[in-house]
C-alpha cells in the first residue's frame, strides 16, 4: 500500500538525494586526492635525496599540518619544504607543494586565497616558460571553478590537464584528474562518469596500480547512488577483501555506512554517518539513507539541515571573498597612485575578482534551484499524505461495513436456538457471500493497483476470441445488475475476430468498466459495443445511469476519488483500468460527447 502514497514524492526527491550522495564522496575524495595523489611528493624528480633525513622530516611535518588542518604549522612547514626543493634544483616537486598550499586553504574555505595563489602560480609558470608543469595550475583553477559551482568552466580545465599531462608523460598521474570529472559528471550525466570511472580504473591498472583500489572503491560507491543494489554488494565484498589484505580507500568510510544501509540496517547507517561524516556531508548521507529506507520526513528534515549548513558555508565563504576583494582593490588602489605603470596590472586583477564574483554568484542560483526542488518535493509528500488519508478513511468506511454484516450474520448461525427455516438460512448465507465477495473485490482492485503501477509495458502474449470473451462477461454481470437494468452486448465485428493481446488483462478491464456502470445504474440499460477500423479496436460500455460532468472527466481516473461518497467501492476502478489498459498498449477515457442519459468509456488497442 504504501507506494501508493509515496510514488510521487520519490520522483521528486530521490534523484535530488542520489545526486547529493555523489557530491557527499566527491567533495571527501577530491579534495584529499588532490593532496595525495595527482601532484605526488616523490615523483618525477631529478634528485635522489628522498632517503635524506631532513627531507623525510620536513615532509612528515608538512603532512601531518595538513591533516590536522593546522594553520599556524602548515604554512611554516610547507615553505621550510618549498625551500628545501628549491636547494635541490627539482622544480616539479616545488609546485606540487605550491598547489598543496591552494588545496588547504580550499580545504579551510579560503577561496580567494586560493585564487590568488593560484593566478600566481599560472603567472609564474609562464613567465619561467615551464610549460611541463603548467597543468598544476590550470588544475587548481579547475578545483576553484568547481569549489564556486561553475563546473561548465571546471570541466574545460580538467580536460586540459589530461591533455597537457599525457602530452608531457604524466600519464600514471592522470587517473585523479579523471575522478575530478567523474564528480561533476555524476550530477549530470551518470552514464559518462561511469565511463570516466572506468577509464580511470584502467589507466591505474596500466601505469599506476597503487591506485587501483581506491578507484574501484569510488566506482562501488557510483554503483550504490545509482541504484545497482548487486554490483554495489559485490563491489563491498571486494574492498573488504582488499582491507584485510591491508589496504585502505578515502572513500572507506562511506562505504561502510551504505552497506549497512544496503543490508537493511538502516538506523545503524544513520548513527554511524553522524559520527563519522562532518558538515552537510553528514545530512546529505543521512537524507540518502532515509530515502532509500521509505521515511521521506527524516530524509526531508536532513535535506534541509544540509541546506541550512551548505548556506552556513557559503556565506561564510562570499564574506570571505568579499573582504579579500575589498583589501586586494584598496592595495591596488595605493599601488596605482604610487606607480602609473601599475595599472595593467590592476585591471587584470579586478577583471579576475569580477569573474570569481560571477562564479559565486552561479553558486548562489544553482544553490536556490535545489531549494525550489527541495520545496516541490515537500509538496508533493503533503499532496502523498492526503492521498493516504483519503485512502485510510475510504478502507476504514468500505471493509467495516460488509465485515459487520458478515460478523452479525455469523453469530446468527452459530446461535444454538436459530430457528429460521431452509430459505431464512439460505438468505443469512447469500448475505455472507455477497460481502465476502464485496471485501474480496475491494482486496483485489488495491491490489492489481499496485501491481500494476509497478509494471512495465508488456509484450503481447496470447490471442483473445473478442465476441466469446465479450458475451462471457456480460453473461457473469447479468445476475449482479439490479432488476430493473438490461445488460446487453452488440457488435459491428465477425464472431471469429481475434485479436493478439493479454486476455485476462482485457477482461480485467472490461470487468472493472461494466462493474462501475452497473453501481451507478439502477434502471434502463448498460451495453457493451466493440467495433474497429484498419488501426485499432474500440470497446465502449454505455449506460443511463447518474453520468459523469464534463468537469470530471479526468479527475475520476485519479485514485480515491468517488463523485458519490455513497456509492460502494474505494475509488480505485477507473485508476487501475487506465494503468491496466497502458500495460496492454491502450488507453481508457470518458467519451465526453456522450448524448446521455448516463456515460459512455470507451477502450482503444491498436490491431
Amino acid at each position: 500500500m504504501k507506494m501508493f502514497w509515496y510514488k510521487a514524492v520519490y520522483k521528486q526527491t530521490s534523484g535530488i538525494v542520489i545526486t547529493r550522495m555523489l557530491q557527499v564522496c566527491t567533495a571527501v575524495f577530491v579534495l584529499t586526492s588532490l593532496f595525495m595523489f595527482p601532484l605526488p611528493l616523490n615523483a618525477a624528480t631529478s634528485g635522489d635525496f628522498h632517503d635524506d633525513a631532513e627531507y623525510k622530516t620536513l615532509r612528515e611535518a608538512m603532512r601531518h599540518a595538513f591533516n590536522e588542518g593546522d594553520t599556524a604549522k602548515f604554512f611554516p612547514a610547507v615553505k621550510n619544504l618549498q625551500n628545501y626543493l628549491l636547494k635541490k634544483n627539482d622544480l616539479h616537486a616545488y609546485y606540487t607543494q605550491r598547489c598543496n598550499e591552494i588545496v588547504f586553504n580550499l580545504n579551510r574555505q579560503n577561496i580567494f586565497e586560493a585564487y590568488k595563489l593560484a593566478t600566481k602560480l599560472s603567472k609564474e609558470l609562464t613567465e619561467k616558460k615551464l610549460d611541463k608543469e603548467m597543468y598544476m595550475a590550470i588544475n587548481m583553477m579547475g578545483h576553484i571553478h568547481k569549489y564556486c559551482g561553475n563546473t561548465v568552466s571546471a570541466k574545460k580545465c580538467f580536460y586540459e590537464v589530461i591533455d597537457r599531462m599525457n602530452k608531457e608523460g604524466y600519464i600514471e598521474s592522470t587517473p585523479p584528474i579523471y575522478m575530478n570529472l567523474v564528480g561533476i559528471y555524476m550530477d549530470e550525466n551518470p552514464d559518462s562518469a561511469l565511463y570516466l570511472l572506468d577509464a580511470a580504473l584502467q589507466l591505474s591498472r596500466d601505469f599506476s596500480p597503487d591506485r587501483t583500489f581506491d578507484i574501484e572503491s569510488r566506482r562501488t560507491l557510483a554503483y550504490y547512488s545509482l541504484g545497482d543494489k548487486e554490483k554495489f554488494l559485490e563491489g563491498y565484498k571486494a574492498y573488504q577483501e582488499g582491507v584485510e589484505k591491508g589496504l585502505s580507500s578515502v572513500s572507506g568510510r562511506e562505504l561502510d555506512i551504505y552497506y549497512q544501509a544496503s543490508i537493511g540496517n538502516f538506523d545503524k547507517a544513520v548513527s554511524m554517518a553522524m559520527e563519522e561524516i562532518d558538515g552537510s556531508e553528514r545530512y546529505n548521507m543521512i537524507a540518502e539513507i532515509n530515502e532509500k529506507a521509505w521515511r521521506w520526513q527524516e530524509a526531508n528534515v536532513a535535506l534541509r539541515k544540509a541546506m541550512a549548513l551548505k548556506d552556513s558555508i557559503n556565506s561564510t565563504i562570499l564574506g570571505s571573498s568579499m573582504q579579500g576583494i575589498q583589501d586586494e582593490l584598496r592595495l591596488y588602489e595605493a599601488e596605482h597612485r604610487a606607480a602609473k605603470n601599475k595599472q595593467i596590472a590592476l585591471s587584470a586583477i579586478t577583471l579576475g575578482l569580477l569573474m570569481l564574483i560571477l562564479t559565486l554568484g552561479y553558486f548562489a542560483y544553482i544553490k536556490r534551484k535545489h531549494e525550489k526542488q527541495l520545496k516541490k518535493a515537500y509538496s508533493q509528500m503533503v499532496e502523498a499524505a492526503k492521498m493516504k488519508s483519503a485512502f485510510i478513511q475510504n478502507v476504514n468506511h468500505e471493509i467495516r461495513t460488509p465485515l459487520n454484516i458478515i460478523s452479525g450474520f455469523a453469530q446468527v448461525i452459530a446461535n444454538p436456538d436459530l430457528s429460521q427455516d431452509e430459505e431464512g438460512r439460505k438468505k443469512i448465507a447469500e448475505t455472507i457471500m455477497h460481502n465476502t465477495c464485496l471485501i474480496t473485490a475491494m482486496i483485489d482492485e488495491t491490489l492489481d493497483l499496485a501491481k500494476s503501477e509497478a509494471s512495465e509495458l508488456t509484450d503481447k502474449m496470447d490471442t483473445a476470441m473478442l465476441d466469446e470473451l465479450m458475451r462471457q462477461i456480460v453473461h457473469d454481470f447479468k445476475g449482479k445488475a439490479d432488476s430493473s437494468v438490461t445488460m446487453s452486448y452488440e457488435s459491428s465485428l465477425p464472431s471469429h475476430f481475434s485479436l493478439y493481446t493479454q486476455r485476462d488483462v482485457l477482461k480485467r478491464i472490461v470487468s472493472l468498466l461494466i462493474d462501475n456502470s452497473v453501481k451507478n445504474t439502477l434502471k434502463g440499460t448498460i451495453i457493451l459495443k466493440t467495433m474497429a477500423d484498419r488501426k485499432s479496436l474500440t470497446i465502449s460500455v454505455e449506460d443511463t445511469g447518474c453520468g459523469v460532468p464534463v468537469s470530471e472527466a479526468e479527475r475520476i481516473f485519479e485514485r480515491f476519488v468517488k463523485l458519490n461518497d455513497f456509492k460502494k467501492g474505494l475509488g480505485l476502478g477507473l485508476p487501475l483500468c487506465r494503468t491496466l489498459a497502458k500495460q496492454i498498449h491502450g488507453r481508457v477515457w470518458l467519451d465526453t460527447s456522450y448524448a446521455g442519459p448516463g456515460a459512455r468509456f470507451c477502450i482503444e488497442l491498436l490491431r
